[in-house]
């Protein structure tokens, strides 16, 4: 685990926050409450800010990255990020589920309660309206979410939130 500063400034950790081991922090980075960051995953705040919401998961593999001067990457409050997404320089409101390999591009805005599926592409300057299902390459709207699927998004960032609290008790132990 590396948290480096980066033009004078260095990265800011919330309560319990769990940063697994490979996993690079770097510059103007700011991490809420309760959330995890997992094996080899990169979050790069050298060029722009970075905010992570409290209760979210950024799991392995996974690069967050701003867009120089124009565009932060802001992530929610209670959002799963899966393995091996790209976020650059984009938004994504609270209670949202990214599945693995997504890359969502520059000035994104993904509306709470969305579901991103696994491989999609959201290209440049892209609005989701909230409660959507996001498909394909380039990804599009599908569907709204149910009320099942809105529960399981709740659920992924609760279970996360526990299983890093069992690593942060192992490092204890």
């Amino acid at each position: 685990m590396s948290l480096r500063e980066y033009n004078g400034i260095k990265p800011k950790l919330g309560e319990r926050v769990f940063i697994a081991e490979g996993a690079h922090i770097i510059g103007d980075v700011e991490i809420g409450d309760e959330s995890s960051i997992w094996f080899n995953t990169i979050l790069r705040g050298d060029l722009h800010h970075i905010r992570i919401g409290h209760h979210t998961n950024i799991q392995d593999a996974s690069i967050c990255h701003v867009q120089r001067n124009l565009y932060p990457c802001v992530v929610g409050n209670y959002v799963t990020v899966g393995h091996g997404v790209i976020l650059h320089g984009c938004r994504v409101e609270s209670h949202c589920l990214i599945g693995m390999r997504s890359t969502i591009l520059n000035d994104v805005h993904i509306g709470a309660d969305s579901i991103v599926a696994a491989g999609a592409l959201i290209t440049e300057g892209t609005v989701i309206p909230p409660r959507s299902m996001v498909m394909g390459m380039p990804a599009k709207v599908k569907r709204e979410v149910t009320e099942d699927e809105i529960a399981m998004i709740h659920g992924s960032a609760q279970h996360y939130c526990d299983f890093k609290n069992t690593y942060l008790e192992q490092v204890k132990g």
